[in-house]
């Protein structure tokens, strides 16, 4: 990693708060996977964050934001955020995402596929549509008429807003892993 550990308890004032903040929010939101070590210091994109708040902090209230309410289907969200990091090549968001997908029912052989880049022939319609709309955000370009109309009349306009932010959000935690070198923990679930 290119960044040393932060260590909470040096932390005062905002940067306290501010981890404070983001501990509480991955013990409510981000189950199943090691976000938080055994000294009770964040690990993953949340150590980057923390280590240069005046990006971390807007960052995280993005995070916040897409995982306050969400409107799209968690498998949607998931298959969302496998796609960008597969297209990124993050892989401690692919280690976390993989968990957090089959928390919420997508099948392994589903999971297999999309991290090696290919689309599942078993996906569900609306399942297959994210893929597509993720696939097309996360290589960049146009996204095609055809697909964000599709996009829109399946998830509501505010749907395919959220989708286009979740994936712009993962695009964020994928290159920040990336950039920092971030590793996969060690050990297994949190």
């Amino acid at each position: 990693m290119r960044l040393a550990q932060l260590d909470h308890t040096t932390l005062t004032g905002d940067d306290r708060a501010l981890y404070q903040d983001m501990k509480s929010g991955i013990e409510k939101s981000f189950k199943g996977f090691v976000a938080i070590d055994a000294n009770a210091d964040l690990v993953g994109p949340w150590n980057p964050w923390l280590s240069f708040p005046k990006f971390g902090k807007p960052v995280w209230e993005l995070v916040k934001a897409l995982a306050d309410a969400p409107t799209l289907p968690g498998p949607v969200r998931e298959i969302a955020i496998l796609v960008t990091g597969a297209v990124l090549r993050a892989d401690y968001e692919l280690y976390a995402h993989i968990h957090v997908a089959e928390i919420k029912g997508l099948a392994d052989d589903q999971i297999r596929a999309i991290v090696c880049g290919q689309r599942p022939t078993n996906l569900t319609r609306e399942q297959g549509l994210a893929y597509d709309f993720a696939s097309a955000l996360a290589q960049g370009g146009e996204v095609p008429e055809l697909v964000y109309r599709q996009a829109s009349a399946t998830f509501g306009q505010d749907g395919a807003a959220e989708f286009i932010y979740l994936v712009g959000l993962y695009a964020m935690v994928c290159v920040t892993l990336s950039g920092f070198k971030v590793p996969v923990p060690t050990s297994d679930y949190a």
